[in-house]
């Protein structure tokens, strides 16, 4: 299929077209950022611990915001990403900020032929490996890039959520990768009423297919945790039960949201 095999440039132009809308947010509130506001959620600063003097590669890290949060953290941050609109951005504020941050536009799985260092730790978060199709790739760049017993910490989206249709009224897709998703799409998660139209190009990976691909590329498992919630109001149909806890309200805490994974390279 011919979109398939231009996924890469497809979706770039996606996340392009994304990048001053959710810039523009309430949802990413960039206002409240610039000022000083941290963009990490609870789930992530707990696997992260002190990162004070750490060196940190945040994978698909969009226009840099917990990147950027990194850096005031006393951590020596990377972050990394398709879209050259965003990065454009990431770079402008992280000037802004006069922080040491340092931000790469390049596929991920090139990532190798565009960064010559080894971390502490590497980073990714929410609604990211949906948009790879190969995740062994992804996870040998992900211990390509660490030094030894470096820590992959990793937050996204539970498999399960991926299944239903937008209203999580039925279940529309296969939880395992068995296909290419292509949808039309309008609005986004940021912005649900934005003009945006544009294509998208995913794949559903299903929990053993990550936990696979991180042994098989040499990394060891300390913790797999599931949460019946998101910290994020990005899907449709969701009820704040507390304080930045979202749930599908007529779902409540029968299904998992997100799930969570630390791993050490061997």
């Amino acid at each position: 299929m011919e979109n398939q095999n231009d996924y890469i440039n497809i979706n770039k132009a996606t996340w392009n077209n994304k990048t001053d809308v959710h810039i523009a947010s309430d949802f990413y509130d960039n206002e409240g950022f610039l000022n000083g506001k941290s963009t990490l959620q609870s789930i992530e600063l707990e696997l992260l611990g002190d990162i004070n003097g750490k060196k940190i590669l945040h994978l698909q890290c969009h226009f840099g915001q917990d990147t950027m949060t990194f850096s005031r953290m006393g951590a020596k941050a990377t972050g990394i990403d398709l879209s050259d609109r965003a990065i454009e951005k990431a770079i402008e504020f992280t000037q802004q900020l006069n922080l040491d941050t340092t931000f790469i536009c390049c596929d991920i799985y090139d990532l190798p032929n565009h960064l010559d260092e080894k971390f502490d730790i590497v980073f990714t978060s929410y609604g990211t490996i949906g948009w790879l199709p190969d995740l062994d790739k992804w996870a040998n760049v992900v211990s390509h890039f660490l030094k030894p017993d470096g820590k992959f910490v990793f937050a996204e989206f539970h498999p399960v959520v991926w299944m239903f249709d937008d209203y999580f009224k039925e279940v529309h897709y296969n939880y395992f990768n068995v296909e290419t998703i292509i949808e039309d799409e309008s609005g986004t998660y940021a912005d649900r009423y934005s003009d945006i139209k544009a294509q998208t190009i995913t794949w559903n990976h299903p929990t053993s297919e990550v936990l696979n691909a991180l042994i098989n590329s040499g990394l060891e498992l300390k913790s797999f945790n599931e949460y019946d919630f998101s910290p994020y109001d990005c899907f449709k149909e969701t009820e704040e039960f507390e304080p930045n806890k979202f749930r599908i309200k007529h779902l409540g805490n029968k299904i998992p949201m997100v799930f969570s994974i630390v791993a050490t390279k061997k």
